[in-house]
């Protein structure tokens, strides 16, 4: 079993909302990080920061790999441009929140090449990113996500392995569906506390505590109460993705699911009208529309 400090030279693929604060905390860890985004542009800030341009020739000079993009179009795609570099004894962390079938056709794909692919997506939002207090998901050996600890620990305040690959993007499948159908409950309550007359600015606060309480609760209900959506903290077009996996995952599995598929239509909804890159708490604009 390979050996990880903060000696092991990583690459990092993927420069968004999280990607960015993940390579910083890395770099902050000591960490020797190389960053690649499909627009190079996106990587300008972390590079200023401390990490250098990666080119995918030298992959083969990083031990470890990892990945935070948007969907499986796109982690495919990028996988595709590593498969001639990578070398074997290679490990792929993919942060990237996946449909399980995906997942396994890529883990099968960089095993042919003998290298080895850890699903590990994460929750916990940009906040988590940036304090390192992401929780992580990882699906693989168990041993190998034991020894990988010294990576993880600059990212994350708890990594649980889920069991073999594809786990850990299951895990996270059923966390988005929590996540993306309880945001539409929330604008259902403060656009209903709004229109009986409550100052839906207090319901954070007054529910804090109680059973609905939760995170997403106490950022979301503020925000939708004010309207104030920004900065972007969750993206409507990320949550539409995630929740159509986790209905695409019960629909191979047998399992009805009717909550989530209702929030899910709310969601694509929500993008049709123009918010796929709005913060998730704009979606109570379309209980208003809707209304």
């Amino acid at each position: 079993m390979p050996q990880f400090s903060t000696e092991t030279a990583i690459a990092f693929f993927g420069m968004g909302l999280m990607g960015t604060r993940m390579s910083k905390r890395l770099l902050d860890a000591g960490f020797n990080v190389a960053v690649w985004n499909r627009t190079a542009i996106a990587c300008d800030e972390v590079i200023q920061y401390g990490a250098s341009a990666l080119s995918l020739e030298k992959i083969s000079d990083y031990p470890v790999i990892m990945l935070c993009l948007a969907d499986d179009h796109a982690v495919h795609a990028v996988v595709d441009q590593l498969m001639p570099y990578l070398d074997a004894g290679q490990i792929i962390i993919d942060f990237s929140s996946l449909s399980v079938a995906k997942t396994y056709e890529l883990a099968k794909q960089v095993t042919s090449k003998n290298a080895t692919w850890v699903d590990s997506p994460v929750s916990g939002g940009t906040a988590g990113a940036e304090q390192g207090s992401l929780v992580i998901f990882s699906g693989g050996d168990a041993t190998l996500i034991e020894a990988l600890a010294p990576v993880y620990a600059p990212l994350s305040a708890r990594v649980t392995c889920m069991g073999a690959v594809g786990t850990g993007q299951a895990t996270k499948i059923c966390n988005q569906l929590i996540v993306a159908a309880n945001s539409t409950l929330i604008a259902e309550a403060v656009a209903l506390a709004q229109k009986a007359g409550v100052d839906a600015t207090l319901l954070a606060p007054a529910l804090a505590g109680g059973f609905a309480d939760s995170k997403p609760f106490q950022i979301l209900a503020p925000r939708m109460a004010n309207q104030n959506f920004e900065p972007v903290q969750w993206k409507v077009q990320t949550l539409s993705k995630d929740l159509n996996n986790a209905t695409t995952l019960a629909k191979d599995l047998g399992v009805k699911i009717p909550v989530a598929k209702h929030a899910l239509e709310q969601l694509q909804q929500h993008q049709q009208n123009g918010y796929a890159q709005h913060d998730l708490s704009s979606i109570i604009l379309n209980i208003q529309i809707l209304k």
